[in-house]
């Protein structure tokens, strides 16, 4: 499924209610009502519902839209509503409803409430089938008015985590078709009013029935009357020591018509006793053997037609966590000895990783769920596994990583195994996700923690979140000033030490994307001493930002980018020169040092770019043209004209024009620089001229992600670049980079002399610095894997995915 494309029906219905308001209008009570005045088939009510409960919309105003006649629900999905008794009852009380799933809906309306709106409709009293009412209040009034059994046409009610008592039971087992019934955790002591429903019941469910007072012969008293029942769960969580399970598989003349029986996290159970059982009941389907001493003989491996829940194999854990989605105890269980397996696994299993999703989101505020899910997700998402997954599966995957972090900032296991999870180059440069909120929370992480092991680890991911935003959301990161602080306190850090590693580069390349077109960013750097800082280190952005030329306009600094400017790494030459070229292209009056250097610094700018090789791969991206178009107009100094034109070749011939660059605005630039007769004076330009009318074709992308073909050629004036007519045919597809809403990818592949510079657009990575270590240590008790605590970071080799 997560292979697949989204439906159709999928894609309108997130469309619909990611802009709810836009479709519709407000009634005087507030509520909301669709603007158009046709009917939903039924099925799609139904789903629409289902999405609107996904996202959390279901409020006393959005489901105003299923009043009267538009909408013809059936499944009615309310999970975690937040409504009103009144507003239950206006929207939904006049369906037709067969089922109606209201798990977890907000206190102010009851169990009682709910029932009773649902009895005013007749339809509904003989035709509801199935109801849902697990984690509500039953009634804010004592005593008050049972009334489950108006419900006569009821078959399955699931009432769990709720206060329902033995009259309650009662009240319940009167009804006449029940065949379905879960009281799980609830306040029941004696369930002895089963009886009254002994010929019809074929479901029952009661984990953790922890106010029971009924001996264990009471017990299977009650159940050896149950004689059609077909599944029976008595699963714990552990927390009693009652040997219900054992003397329930001694019996041979209870339960015949028994298929599925679980009994995880009971005592006492051992491989024979569970054997003897099933093998006295030949249709036994499923046995749930989580959390106890049993599930590792040859029989009840799962791998057959008997399904197990357990933890001694991957398909015993696998249909743990199916089966036990809404119970965290039992989620975690299943997490921990997955973690086991997932250590050493060299598939990719995204149906596992699909379970462990649902898990995790199941319980997002569950510290030990979400440790272990995440710590699962690191296994089996690491090196080459994350390339086999779904894409949109991975999104879901981030997305609770993300929500992890948020929901437990100080929890810095927790933080490490998100960080471990995130610092993939799969996911952080295909999967849809928010980058924004995302580099916020890793940049909160480094702000707050010091961890050496971990942070090249979040500067590396912060560098390249940083590259895939927006000006505009660049420009707010960059904005808050601790962000810039923590980035030069790294770097001041790595200075003082003399120490060239990978966490000084990405630190470096994360300044370099945050500074980029933010001048607020650039004056934090300067106000920070980021300039007296980056003596030592190269850095380009602040010279674009002319409000700040006149804090540059220091010797020193500028006689030692005069020396950068000569260096035989032409990544350091081609930066040096950008920083002289903008600070020249302000004009004489700006300049406020010595005239004779700046001629002089003129003579050596244009010198150096006469002796660059052409460089082999790429290197340097950049979000637009923008920064060059004021250099193209420096008429007086040709020598910043051709920095800017080098510049722009090397990019465009290497990658697509940056987004937002029209191809005809990039031929009007170049026609102007190179075709200008006082542009090529008094300098001989030939290099120049060479440079525009570069004979070789540029495949370049418009926003809209359509490839067209620029070839630069001879026309009417020498050295005009000419737009040439499309190739679709012949054009190769279009980078990610230069998709529409995407950005070019800026991470350094960072030679040694190099410390900052703009890697490729929409190429994978360079291998990011990883700390590995094992999220969750694997400890072993008894012969059987457990999870045991936290461990200590380990050093491992990296990779080229940068994680093990």
């Amino acid at each position: 499924e997560e292979a697949s494309p989204y439906t159709l029906l999928d894609i309108c219905l997130n469309f619909l209610t990611a802009d709810l308001e836009k479709f519709c209008t407000e009634r005087q009570d507030g509520t909301l009502c669709l603007q158009e005045p046709g009917i939903f088939p039924q099925e799609v009510a139904d789903r629409l519902l289902q999405t609107m409960a996904f996202h959390g919309l279901l409020n006393d105003g959005t489901v105003g839209i299923f009043r009267g006649n538009q909408m013809r629900l059936k499944r009615a999905c309310i999970r975690k509503a937040k409504i009103s008794a009144v507003a239950f009852r206006k929207a939904f009380c006049h369906h037709k409803l067969v089922e109606l799933d209201a798990t977890g809906v907000n206190a102010d309306i009851t169990i009682t409430d709910i029932i009773s709106g649902l009895g005013s409709n007749k339809w509904i009293q003989q035709n509801l089938q199935c109801l849902v009412l697990n984690s509500l209040t039953l009634s804010l009034e004592d005593p008050y008015e049972r009334c489950f059994s108006q419900l006569s046409g009821l078959r399955a009610l699931s009432i769990t985590n709720v206060l329902f008592y033995n009259e309650d039971l009662a009240d319940v087992a009167s009804l006449p078709r029940l065949e379905s019934l879960d009281i799980s955790n609830t306040s029941v002591t004696d369930i002895t009013a089963l009886l009254t429903c002994k010929d019809q019941l074929k479901s029952l469910t009661m984990h953790h029935l922890k106010c029971l007072k009924m001996t264990t012969t009471q017990i299977l008293d009650v159940l050896r009357e149950l004689k059609y029942l077909n599944h029976l769960d008595i699963s714990d969580d552990k927390q009693f020591t009652s040997d219900i399970a054992l003397r329930l598989l001694e019996q041979k003349d209870i339960l015949p018509n028994l298929v599925s029986l679980d009994i995880s996290g009971r005592k006492h159970v051992t491989d024979e006793a569970v054997e003897a059982f099933i093998q006295q009941r030949p249709t036994m389907q499923f046995v749930g053997l989580l959390a106890t001493d049993a599930g590792y003989s040859e029989f009840l491996t799962g791998e057959g037609n008997l399904k197990v829940s357990g933890e001694a194999n991957e398909t015993q854990i696998s249909e743990a966590l199916k089966r036990y989605s809404e119970r965290a105890f039992f989620v975690r269980e299943a997490l921990f000895h997955l973690f086991s397996l997932t250590h050493i696994m060299e598939k990719t299993k995204p149906e596992i990783l699909k379970l462990v999703v649902i898990g995790m989101r199941n319980h997002p505020l569950n510290l030990p769920v979400q440790l272990a899910a995440s710590a699962c997700v690191f296994n089996l998402t690491k090196q080459d596994l994350a390339a086999g997954m779904p894409v949109r599966l991975l999104a879901g995957v981030t997305h609770l990583l993300l929500k992890a972090m948020e929901h437990f900032p100080n929890h810095q296991q927790l933080q490490k195994n998100c960080l471990l999870s995130l610092c993939s180059d799969r996911i952080l440069q295909d999967v849809p996700f928010n980058r924004f909120e995302a580099a916020k929370l890793v940049m909160q992480w480094l702000c707050n923690h010091e961890d050496q092991n971990m942070q090249r680890m979040a500067v590396a991911i912060i560098s390249i979140l940083a590259a895939k935003l927006s000006t505009e959301q660049t420009a707010q990161l960059g904005a808050e000033l601790f962000i810039v602080r923590q980035l030069l306190q790294i770097v001041k850090q790595k200075t003082n030490q003399n120490l060239v590693d990978t966490t000084l580069k990405f630190t470096l390349s994360a300044l370099w994307n945050l500074t980029d077109e933010s001048p607020t960013t650039c004056r934090h750097f300067i106000e920070n001493q980021g300039l007296e800082l980056f003596m030592r280190v190269l850095e380009n952005n602040i010279a674009e930002v002319k409000e700040l030329h006149s804090e540059l306009m220091w010797k020193d600094f500028i006689d030692h980018i005069s020396k950068l400017l000569h260096s035989v790494e032409v990544e350091v030459s081609y930066f040096a020169a950008g920083i002289i070229a903008h600070l020249i292209s302000r004009g004489e009056q700006a300049w406020t040092l010595s005239h004779t250097q700046r001629t002089s610094l003129l003579e050596q700018l244009h010198s150096a770019i006469l002796n660059w090789p052409t460089p082999e791969c790429e290197m340097v991206a950049y979000r637009s043209f923008n920064p060059f178009f004021p250099l193209l107009g420096c008429f007086m100094t040709p020598g910043v004209q051709l920095w800017a034109v080098w510049a722009m070749q090397h990019v465009c011939s290497k990658n697509p024009l940056p987004i937002g660059v029209h191809p005809e605005y990039f031929s009007v630039s170049v026609q102007h620089t190179a075709g200008t007769r006082t542009c090529l004076a008094p300098f001989p330009f030939a290099s120049a001229q060479e440079v525009a009318e570069a004979q070789r074709p540029i495949s370049i992308a418009g926003q809209g992600g359509f490839g067209q073909r620029i070839c630069a050629r001879p026309h009417a004036r020498p050295g005009a670049a000419v737009v040439g007519p499309p190739s679709p045919a012949r054009d190769p597809p279009p980078t990610p980079g230069s998709s529409r809403g995407s950005r070019p990818l800026i991470v350094p592949p960072v030679p040694e002399a190099a410390l900052a510079i703009k890697d490729q657009v929409g190429r994978p990575a360079p291998q990011m610095p990883r700390q590995a270590m094992d999220p969750v240590k694997a400890q072993t008790s008894k012969g059987k894997p457990v999870m045991g605590p936290p461990s200590e970071a380990m050093e491992h080799p990296w990779s080229p995915d940068c994680r093990h």
